[in-house]
């Protein structure tokens, strides 16, 4: 099969690959569609701070906003699995472990993450092999681009739920890219008034036209008290800001990430009785997205850009975006466009 391989920083290969066999627990899919997030591009350029910490190494196929359909199961997994239109946990725990056990399993210690580290390549590729603990049935209400939309869709509904805002309640979203704008949608479907924030540009243009609730820069902010903001940007001084603008006694939620440490005066976090929460993967809130999704309470398709080939995911990887792209932040790729040269 057909496989992007990320071979050293900035450099890539579509390369033939032997097919995926499946482990006894596993089902191999036939990719349908493929999301590329930051985590790529990170992998990608070299900056993944896995890569520094000696979690993963090149050679590599990244990937881990999928869909697609199972197409062969392994000797433990039921046949009934077979054609079934699938999605997945990203986050594999090893199962044994006291935080696996604990239901912790996205913080195992010796965790593999589809196509970031460990020992499942990822889905920039014409097939995937995946443990069948982690698939997700997708309904027919939610199409191949909405399926490929779940993970991005999951972390954003943990930091929906980790703000612990509920209807009539103001929460200030920092951040206009898909997680951002997946937050602004989960939350706006509970009737939270979301203000959206962002760098002035296209991108904050197109949150504008979104229809999620106001929007502005980080400068420009309306004088109303914020009963929650999530961090959902990369900017390295928005944290310290998002701990200032919250209510006292209220939450900051961390899903973005800089690149570079962040400084956050924890006396003002003491001072005004804040809880400040992470959010590392979509383990807890798939489910729920795909409900989501199902209902038609949100939809995501208008974020996705563009969908190119396998043969383009070099150049998306790298910033590039089609002549038809929309201004959305999402690119897609389908591996079943073949375009090779």
């Amino acid at each position: 099969m057909h496989a992007l391989v990320l071979t050293g920083p900035g450099r890539s290969e579509v390369q033939e690959v032997p097919d995926p066999e499946p482990g006894p627990d596993d089902v191999v899919v036939d990719v349908a569609r493929v999301g590329i997030c930051g985590t790529d591009a990170e992998l990608f350029s070299g900056e993944m701070e896995y890569l520094r910490q000696g979690h993963t190494t090149y050679p590599l196929t990244p990937g881990h906003e999928w869909c697609g359909t199972i197409t062969a199961v392994g000797a433990d997994v039921e046949d009934s699995w077979i054609g079934r239109r699938v999605t997945g946990d990203t986050m594999l725990g090893c199962g044994a472990c006291q935080r696996c056990l604990g239901g912790g399993h996205h913080v195992c210690e010796h965790r593999s993450e589809i196509g970031i580290r460990g020992s499942y390549p990822g889905a920039l590729a014409e097939r995937l092999r995946v443990p069948a603990r982690a698939l997700l049935a997708l309904p027919d209400d939610v199409d191949d681009t909405a399926g490929a939309m779940v993970e991005p869709g999951g972390n954003a509904l943990r930091a929906v739920r980790a703000a612990a805002v509920t209807s009539g309640e103001r929460l200030l979203v920092v951040g206009t890219g898909a997680i951002g704008l997946l937050v602004a949608q989960l939350a706006g479907a509970d009737g939270v008034e979301v203000h959206l924030a962002g760098v002035a540009g296209p991108g904050l243009e197109f949150a504008r036209g979104c229809g999620l609730g106001d929007t502005s820069t980080l400068d420009d902010l309306p004088d109303v008290p914020f009963d929650a903001v999530i961090d959902a940007s990369n900017a390295v001084k928005v944290p310290a800001r998002a701990v200032h603008l919250v209510e006292p006694g209220r939450r900051v939620v961390f899903i973005g990430l800089s690149a570079e440490p962040s400084l956050v005066d924890s006396r003002e976090i003491a001072l005004k009785d804040v809880t400040a929460v992470g959010i590392l993967g979509a383990s807890a809130g798939l489910p729920g997205t795909i409900s989501a999704y199902a209902s038609g309470a949100v939809d995501p398709r208008p974020l996705v850009a563009a969908v190119v080939g396998l043969d383009q995911a070099h150049d998306a990887l790298s910033g590039w975006r089609p002549d038809d792209a929309t201004s959305a932040p999402k690119i897609h790729v389908d591996p079943r466009i073949q375009e090779m040269t």
